[in-house]
């Protein structure tokens, strides 16, 4: 029996979304400090960013970067992060056993993103924090003006809104690596209610929820599974 294949480079099946080509940036190892931030290095401009990391990634042409993590979310405090470089407060890093000076925050991740030329997408501490960290961060980050934390925002100096649409809901929420752990029962709820108020905020975002770290995490048993699949219809 002989087979035979045609290929043919113009037959499309379906679009791929671009998305699928993103990239993640952590508070971890140097992926932050001396990687795309290095005051001292050569290639630095004006804002501590290497230009020549920044070159390299704009070559990618990637489309979409997450940024705080990763691990290092389920325990971070977004509002460390902004205001003037040398009132923020350094911080234990449980998640990878250091600590942070929080010289890079989402100010700096935009204006990062600016010059590489890709989009940005936010994630929410679901581990330590919750609905209120959540709802206050997209304010700060999204809100025109004429509130707390879009004032507070304006105030740092960035007068018009971030406009982020893409926002993880916690990261690996199911590891009993991550500060505040959850099964998915616990993690269903919350991330249906954190997405239920983000969305009275902004019914267009675009949510996106943790799945299994590993097909063998004990703490997904099938009745979990079943009830997070139920939880999260809202998002």
């Amino acid at each position: 029996m002989k087979a035979s294949v045609v290929a043919n480079k113009d037959f499309t099946v379906g679009k791929i979304d671009n998305r699928v080509y993103g990239a993640f940036l952590e508070h971890l190892g140097r992926a932050i400090y001396e990687g795309i931030y290095e005051p001292d290095h050569a290639s630095a401009d004006q804002n501590g960013m290497r230009g020549d990391v920044a070159k390299l990634v704009k070559d990618l042409n990637v489309p979409v970067v997450r940024y705080p993590g990763g691990n290092f979310v389920s325990a971070y405090n977004w509002e460390d992060g902004v205001g003037p470089r040398e009132e923020r407060p350094t911080r234990l890093d449980l998640a990878w056993h250091t600590s942070d000076s929080n010289a890079v925050g989402v100010h700096e991740f935009a204006d990062w993103c600016d010059s590489v030329g890709t989009e940005m997408m936010l994630a929410v501490n679901l581990g330590s924090r919750g609905v209120d960290d959540a709802r206050n961060f997209l304010e700060y980050v999204n809100h025109p003006g004429g509130s707390y934390w879009s004032d507070l925002r304006i105030k740092n100096g960035r007068k018009e809104p971030f406009n982020v649409k893409m926002w993880c809901l916690g990261n690996e929420m199911d590891g009993p690596w991550q500060v505040g752990h959850k099964d998915a029962d616990e993690y269903g709820k919350l991330a249906a209610n954190t997405a239920r108020a983000m969305r009275m905020f902004d019914s267009e975002l675009e949510l996106i929820v943790c799945g299994s770290s590993n097909a063998d995490m004990a703490s997904l048993s099938r009745l979990g599974t079943h009830c997070a699949r139920t939880y999260l219809r809202a998002c």
